[in-house]
């Protein structure tokens, strides 16, 4: 089959011919309906050997999967071939603390593990068939398969860091921010407007992306100078009660931190590595900034719920798995409207 490889630190990932997976006991094989492109990918393929973070290689990208059930390895039951099923990328030891509570991303155990999930560090699924832990499978039902890719990771990131912040978010005559609307910013607008009766402020330079935001019903900002004083005057001076900030630069730390309101969170999810200078006298009494990586398995669940109804959509861009490096170079060019999602067995 082919599959779209990471082989070497700093090397754009190639497609190749590789050998069809065989499920372990426990494990099934996923005939792959999609595969999104995350910048997370990216980041895998161009960073350095001993860079914090970095995943060896070599193995096959795509962390954000969906397919339907092809072979079930010994032991598995409660899936049949055929089912259309979302995977939840994260894989932990499955003994600790966090693994019991389904959120692998946590894992206790983490240092010792040969791998951190599908498609990191194991092979994932910008293949056309990839092996899952069957205990890693959320059933779509009759739910399009290929759209719903993009939700293990551009879906359940936002969902964890919203879910994690709606005590902030609850009452009246509250304000939520999202900086950053690329595909995990713009579900993010989705879940905040079905979650919370929170007014949302977006902001990002795309116009386009403002645009499909206010679409989804937040109220934008252009970033730029005057950006954190126009935000803070649409909360009426107060600042805001949650942010997620979906870039996590220096720059995007420190907006979103000048408007935060008093016993308010400010979440980092992006992963680009700013950091920002904590002062007793200029941060609000009792705000928190924090971060969040992924989330829980029952939280995927959750998103799927949502997607099912209507109440979350992706916006996506099909492409075949021979496009699929293409797709990674206009990803990495900033060249895509919506998430990049890989189809190997056709539209």
């Amino acid at each position: 089959m082919r599959a779209i490889v990471f082989e070497d630190w700093q090397k754009f990932p190639v497609l190749k011919d590789v050998e069809v997976p065989t499920p372990g006991p426990g494990e099934v094989l996923l005939k792959v309906a999609g595969a999104g492109a995350c910048h997370s990918d990216v980041a895998i393929y161009n960073f350095e050997k001993d860079t914090p973070g970095a995943v060896p290689p070599s193995f096959t990208l795509g962390h954000e999967n969906s397919g339907w059930v092809e072979e079930l390895g010994d032991g598995v039951t409660g899936v049949r071939p055929g089912d259309a099923c979302l995977v939840y990328g994260p894989i932990g030891c499955g003994r600790c603390k966090a693994c019991s509570r389904g959120q692998d991303t946590y894992c206790e155990n983490a240092a010792s593990m040969p791998y951190l999930g599908v498609g990191l560090g194991r092979d994932g699924g910008m293949a056309e068939y990839v092996t899952v832990p069957a205990r890693n499978l959320v059933p779509l039902g009759d739910a399009d398969p290929i759209a719903a890719a993009p939700l293990s990771d551009a879906g359940l990131t936002p969902y964890h860091a919203i879910k994690q912040a709606l005590p902030y978010l609850n009452g009246g005559g509250k304000y939520a921010l999202v900086i950053g609307l690329g595909g995990l910013g713009q579900i993010a607008v989705q879940i905040l407007k079905a979650l919370t009766g929170a007014t949302v402020i977006a902001t990002d330079t795309k116009e386009e992306a403002m645009r499909t935001a206010e679409a989804a019903g937040a109220i934008t900002v252009p970033g730029g100078d005057g950006q954190a004083e126009r935000i803070r005057e649409l909360t009426g001076g107060r600042g805001i009660d949650a942010a997620f900030d979906f870039v996590g630069v220096a720059a995007t730390i420190r907006t979103a931190a000048a408007v935060m309101a008093r016993q308010s969170k400010l979440t980092v999810v992006g992963i680009a590595g700013g950091s920002y200078e904590w002062s007793f006298f200029t941060t609000p009494y009792e705000s928190q900034l924090t971060n969040t990586y992924w989330g829980t398995i029952e939280d995927l669940h959750e998103v799927v719920d949502m997607y099912k109804i209507g109440q979350i959509t992706p916006e996506i861009e099909r492409f075949s798995l021979d496009d699929g490096p293409e797709a990674y170079r206009r990803l990495e060019a900033g060249q895509l409207s919506g998430r990049a999602v890989i189809v190997p067995h056709g539209f």
